[in-house]
């Protein structure tokens, strides 16, 4: 399932071609339909955990319970998916979940399931992703040569977006014709479709092969969680990636909390409103997925600078002085976090050894399960003390300054002094005749 690209096309800048090897397009259209399943899954069991217990707070504990082992365990995900061949790692994993969501549509369908076995499942669930997660991603990046990773990545998210889009839609109409199980069925079909498909993929040609195993062991010994770790944790660049990143995803990235409580709130805006605003942060998206793709290389230095660019958007955006202006401005916004989002994956991809590559996507697993759980309740305290324009533009000045002070730190630490050679002023032989 392998080809071999003309010069002319390595050299390409298409958002496109990591598509022209033929596993890549097996594996995106593999993780359309899983992407696909997963949301209609997702849309339906926030449904169903509203009629077993009428609770909206039950419905967030649910996501939370699903959320929260990536907290613990990503770590050893990604030390799993750095031991095992990725293959058959992914593919185990993808099987593991289609048995949970047949699990589940067996209960539902006949009326079996509570709110407790609902929790343990999204529990189990949650701990078979830190596995998953890291080696589906790690996977897609190994069919390619390390200069189309930024392309597979970018075609990954416009695969997520149209996946999620699907989901949602035919989450109602599924349950409509069929009832909440056939959701759940479907789910665990799609998840079949991935691991029958992984075993034909085959790495293109200059792909980065994974070593495992006792090939592994022999080349690097330490194979322990403990060396991703300290990997990651003596890399700058992964450290103020890591800095940039959170610091966005805190005060610069719940767009769908600060801005619908903007548009229903100062701009007098309803429902429809904010579900116009949503558009077009989706649409944005899109498109920054799709010239994200159009990247070779990129750096952490393109990420602060795309994530300052963001802040400063967040700052007029707070701005606003009404729908129409807002709207103008959403759209680069989206546009520059999906273009940052895609450099930031493909460094943290690409950046470690091939052998560390899972246990470093493990460590981000965790640093970000802290962001997204902390990060809403932060925002949403600061909205409470600033209002929705406060938090904005108090947001923004805050990533800007923050980017603008490590940019700053960094120069000077990088700055040295010139040294000027000195002559030797140990014993010099006797003078010779001049050429």
């Amino acid at each position: 399932m392998s080809s071999t690209p003309s010069p002319a096309q390595a050299g390409s800048r298409s958002p496109w071609r990591s598509l022209r090897h033929r596993s890549m397009r097996w594996w995106s259209v593999a993780n359309f339909v899983s992407n696909a399943g997963t949301w209609m899954q997702l849309t339906v069991q926030n449904l169903l955990v509203l009629q077993i217990t009428g609770s909206a707070a039950a419905t967030g504990l649910s996501m939370s319970v699903q959320a929260a082992p990536a907290l613990l365990m990503s770590v050893l995900g990604g030390a799993a998916v750095d031991r095992w061949p990725r293959k058959l790692t992914a593919a185990v994993s993808q099987a593991l979940l289609a048995v949970i969501a047949f699990t589940t549509a067996t209960l539902v369908a006949l009326d079996r399931l509570d709110m407790t076995t609902l929790m343990v499942l999204a529990a189990v669930t949650g701990m078979v992703a830190t596995v998953d997660n890291p080696a589906c991603a790690l996977l897609g990046n190994d069919l390619v040569p390390a200069e189309d990773v930024p392309s597979a990545i970018g075609v990954g998210a416009l695969v997520f977006n149209a996946g999620r889009l699907a989901g949602a839609a035919l989450a109602g109409v599924t349950v409509g014709f069929l009832g909440t199980a056939a959701a759940y069925f479907a789910n665990g079909f799609s998840f079949l479709f991935v691991t029958a498909v992984i075993p034909f993929l085959r790495p293109a040609a200059g792909a980065v092969r994974q070593v495992t195993g006792r090939a592994a062991r022999r080349s690097t010994p330490d194979m322990s969680v403990r060396e991703g770790l300290a990997f990651f944790a003596r890399r700058p660049r992964l450290l103020a990636l890591a800095g940039v990143t959170g610091i966005s995803a805190v005060f610069g990235r719940n767009y769908g909390l600060t801005l619908a409580v903007l548009v229903t709130g100062p701009l007098a805006g309803g429902a429809g409103a904010f579900g116009t605003v949503s558009t077009v942060l989706a649409a944005g998206g899109i498109v920054g997925a799709v010239l994200g793709a159009r990247l070779r290389r990129p750096s952490v230095r393109l990420v602060g600078a795309l994530a300052a660019t963001g802040a400063l958007l967040q700052i007029v955006a707070g701005l606003s002085p009404s729908l129409a202006v807002l709207l103008v401005l959403v759209l680069p916004m989206a546009v520059v976090e999906s273009v940052s989002d895609t450099a930031g994956t493909a460094v943290l991809q690409t950046d470690p050894p091939a052998h560390l590559r899972g246990r470093v996507l493990g460590v981000w697993g965790s640093v970000g399960t802290v962001w997204s759980l902390g990060g809403p309740p932060a925002l949403g305290l600061l909205m409470e003390l600033a209002g929705p324009r406060g938090a904005l533009i108090t947001g923004g000045v805050i990533i800007a300054a923050s980017i603008a002070s490590g940019h700053l730190l960094h120069r000077r630490r990088t700055v040295s002094p010139v040294a000027f050679p000195t002559k030797e002023t140990a014993p010099q032989p006797a003078l010779q005749t001049a050429a």
